[in-house]
């Protein structure tokens, strides 16, 4: 278990603005996503946690252990922290064959414990066939597999990867992540994964932590985000939903249900718990929750007419974008049927409604 609380500032200065880290939170075992936009504070937490900065205030624990504390002076070295770093280039020793970097890095074993470590780690990430060759040798999966094999070899209580999937194709992609699942699943070392890759949070994580501007905004499984983001600002960093400036014009709590005006139409939703009559508020919804049809006669009820500006082909289904901003997600053999048609009703379940 690792516990955190960090405070950095780095003050502005001619040609930089300011910046402040201001976290609280806990990661077990299995893999914490830490998960914003460039320069949200994401690495400077995995800096921070490994040793490489020293924050102003707070105080690490890595299980009973107190890897910094500001108010006693403790701040203990990278080197005696005992955490595996996989940064986002690998930083593998280029002079050196895979089979050295390994064996650099397990050097403190007794010699026989070393050679039998780094066979073992070789074959485990099977780049056996391949170790006696330098980093600029290899393919971009292999240096990556070393690079969490080197991390790996010491034993460490704490694994952080600095967007390791950055940069790589999708067949590299998918190996990484069949990878990282072995880890997960062969080694009790708590997993801290930076990206701002949302696909890469449901693949790979088990909890969330969401950053915007140096600060925690939310945290909980991928799911539990997606399902209920706890802001606005969330809704927009997840980059996954349609969002809708709107006002509420009936709240009925004994029938869980409202009426929620979005531009000149009316639809019907959910009750929103702690909303007045009149408030204006934002409505998310994700594309894939909407439905869309050609358009025949007057729109139905939660029906809104839309022209269809834009299509984006995916292997497995079409985002239509329509006028007035509403993205789509359709079955790739439902647009199909569907493709000739320029003037459309989008259909807005009324359960699928969230005001932010």
């Amino acid at each position: 278990m690792i516990q955190a609380s960090i405070r950095k500032t780095f003050p502005p200065r001619p040609d930089s603005t300011g910046f402040s880290l201001d976290i609280d939170f806990k990661a077990a075992a299995g893999v914490t996503v830490l998960f914003g936009p460039s320069g949200a504070g994401k690495t400077l937490v995995l800096d921070s946690l490994a040793g490489f900065v020293r924050p102003d205030e707070g105080r690490i624990m890595l299980d009973d252990a107190i890897l910094f504390d500001g108010a006693t002076g403790v701040h203990l070295t990278p080197q005696a922290r005992n955490c595996g770093y996989v940064f986002q280039d690998y930083a593998l020793f280029p002079h050196m064959t895979l089979r050295e970097n390994l064996a650099f890095a397990a050097e403190r074993r007794p010699r026989l414990e070393r050679h039998r470590r780094v066979k073992e780690m070789l074959e485990r990430f099977r780049i056996a066939e391949v170790a006696g060759r330098r980093p600029h040798e290899v393919s971009g999966g292999q240096r990556q597999r070393c690079s969490i094999a080197r991390a790996l070899i010491g034993a460490p209580r704490l694994l952080l990867l600095d967007e390791p999937a950055q940069g790589l194709d999708a067949p590299l992609r998918g190996e990484f992540y069949e990878v990282l699942r072995q880890v997960r699943a062969e080694f009790p070392t708590p997993i801290l994964l930076v990206t701002h890759d949302l696909d890469e949070c449901f693949e790979l994580g088990e909890e969330m932590l969401v950053l915007r501007a140096g600060r925690l905004v939310q945290s909980g499984a991928p799911r539990e985000i997606l399902d209920r983001p706890a802001s606005l600002d969330v809704a927009r960093l997840l980059g996954a939903f349609n969002l809708f400036p709107a006002q509420i014009r009936t709240l009925d709590p004994g029938r869980n249900t409202s009426r929620v005006q979005i531009g000149e139409f009316e639809v019907d939703g959910p009750y929103f718990p702690g909303r007045l009559k009149g408030d204006r508020v934002t409505i998310c919804v994700r594309p894939e929750q909407l439905t869309a049809a050609a358009r025949n006669g007057r729109p139905g009820p939660n029906q809104i007419p839309a022209i269809l500006e834009r299509t984006v082909e995916r292997p497995q289904w079409v985002r239509l974008e329509f006028s007035g901003g509403i993205a789509v997600d359709l079955p790739r053999a439902e647009y199909e049927r569907q493709r000739d048609n320029r003037e459309w009703v989008i259909e807005f379940p009324p359960a699928a409604l969230r005001a932010l």
